[in-house]
């Protein structure tokens, strides 16, 4: 790849890249190093707070595994009855939610 100084020639404008920003074609010739793990490393606070969170959170459920099972199985058992009123109200309920959102 030839590399000319065809920006040094423009009026008005200056090169400013330095030659370790100047990208060529050709891999450079040392080799990458991989830092070595220190026994010196600290641990911050917010770290430590966010491993504690972390396993909190992993101990309360999204949601009761047992409720969905017993739904899952009315619904195979077609026991299953959807309150449409209910679904309604709560559909409705959402809605509202979002346009206040909205206009704040």
């Amino acid at each position: 790849m030839k590399i000319d100084d065809t920006l040094n020639k423009t009026a008005g404008l200056t090169n400013t890249a330095s030659p370790q920003q100047v990208r060529t074609d050709k891999a450079p010739d040392r080799a990458i190093s991989t830092p070595t793990p220190s026994s010196n490393v600290q641990i911050s606070t917010l770290s430590t707070q966010l491993q504690a969170m972390q396993s909190t959170q992993a101990s309360n459920a999204v949601f009761e595994t047992k409720k969905v099972e017993e739904i899952k199985l009315a619904i195979s058992e077609g026991r299953f009855q959807v309150n449409s009123e209910k679904v309604a109200d709560g559909l409705l309920e959402t809605v509202k939610d979002l346009l206040n959102a909205r206009k704040r």
